[in-house]
């Protein structure tokens, strides 16, 4: 298991669109894959489960991956959220 833990850059945090980029870029991957925020742990490829998060801006996100392309799995979806998800 890998993780790295990364900060959300953007104004708005993890609203829709961020929420569904997180998951698309998490589906791209066989590796098992939870963010994990405020005590909560969310299945990654789950839109439902990224939405429940309500992480803004300044939000500390764990990223943990388990299985065979996890480490590229983890810098992915590391890459997505420090670009701000494409926003601002």
């Amino acid at each position: 298991m890998i993780s790295r833990t990364v900060t959300v850059p953007n104004r708005l945090g993890i609203h829709a669109r961020p929420a569904a980029l997180l998951v698309k870029t998490a589906a791209e991957f066989a590796s098992d894959i939870e963010i994990v925020f405020g005590g909560d742990r969310v299945n990654a490829k789950s839109i439902m489960g990224v939405m429940t998060l309500a992480a803004g801006k300044g939000s500390d996100l764990v990223l943990e991956a388990d299985g065979p392309d996890e480490e590229e799995a983890v810098k992915a979806l590391a890459a997505v959220v420090l670009d701000g998800f494409g926003e601002d």
